[in-house]
């Protein structure tokens, strides 16, 4: 029986996966460096009009919901501070002079304006959580987005049905349980310890969460997370109307596909082009 008809047979009982291709070495991805400062004075400056641009590419994509939300970057020379949204300042009108500087211990130590001085205490729940258990990690993301909202009501993790999603194979999971909104150290400790040393999670009937070594690749992976969960759905559902299956990567595709665009360097590059096109539409005035 020919591989074909073995594919269509196979597809015809909902069971077929891709079949598995000659095992190539994955080639060299040429990009270009990533910066580099002179100072820490300089890093910070770069960070804090980073991360402000994070938020209006937030905005810009419609992931925020009211209050909900949140993004942070480790600060430069403070290993255990981190920077952070003001409550209630919308994603799209967020300035540099708006950002907090908060210890791990949730105290305002710098940033903001007189009037804007609170924090989400989700916001630092959550962060003030990662950023302690991954040192490895300057960076990170949760939103209620549309699709990843939707995604999370499935309690699964995503299918590796595309080049794209790839970039989450083996490097995702899923937060099993809710418990509300996230305001105590057990709820925050065990998003941690599901997320492990992955770049992101799915937090079931709530939401997805990124993280990246810089603001760039979080960004990327946020954005890259929550298009998978849309294609996905519409995925499944086309799949179901039709009495067919997805297709599914096979392990060595899927494996050798996320070397080449799962990577932090990949991430980086990935997410710059979005900074890129505030800054164009702005004219970085959020830089303020």
């Amino acid at each position: 029986m020919s591989t074909q008809t073995q594919t269509k047979e196979q597809a015809a009982a909902g069971t077929l996966t891709m079949q598995p291709a000659a095992t190539v070495k994955p080639a060299a991805i040429k990009r270009p460096p990533m910066p580099t400062f002179n100072s820490v004075e300089e890093k910070r400056k770069h960070v804090k009009e980073r991360l402000t641009c994070a938020y209006r590419i937030f905005g810009k994509y419609g992931f925020d919901e009211g209050v909900a939300g949140h993004i942070t970057v480790r600060d430069p020379g403070n290993p255990d501070h981190f920077w952070v949204n003001p409550f209630g300042v919308p994603f799209s009108l967020m300035t540099v002079s708006d950002l907090l500087l908060i210890d791990h211990e949730g105290n305002i130590v710098g940033g903001g304006k007189p009037n804007r001085q609170i924090y989400n205490r989700a916001a630092y729940c959550i962060h003030a959580a990662i950023h302690r258990a991954r040192p490895d990690v300057d960076a990170a993301a949760h939103a209620h987005s549309i699709y990843g909202k939707a995604f999370s009501t499935l309690g699964k993790t995503l299918d590796m049905t595309n080049q794209d999603v790839c970039c989450f194979y083996e490097d995702h999971a899923l937060y099993p349980n809710f418990g509300g909104v996230v305001v105590a150290d057990e709820e925050s400790a065990n998003i941690v310890k599901y997320l492990g040393d992955k770049k992101a999670l799915i937090l079931q009937n709530h939401g997805i969460l990124t993280i990246g070594r810089t603001i760039e690749e979080c960004v990327a992976w946020y954005i890259r997370l929550e298009k998978s969960c849309h294609t996905q759905l519409l995925a499944d559902a086309a799949a179901n109307g039709t009495n067919s299956t997805t297709i599914k990567i096979g392990h060595e595709e899927a494996k050798h596909t996320n070397d080449l665009i799962g990577n932090p360097h990949a991430g980086w590059f990935s997410g710059t082009p979005y900074f890129d096109i505030i800054d164009a539409e702005t004219g970085g005035s959020y830089k303020v």
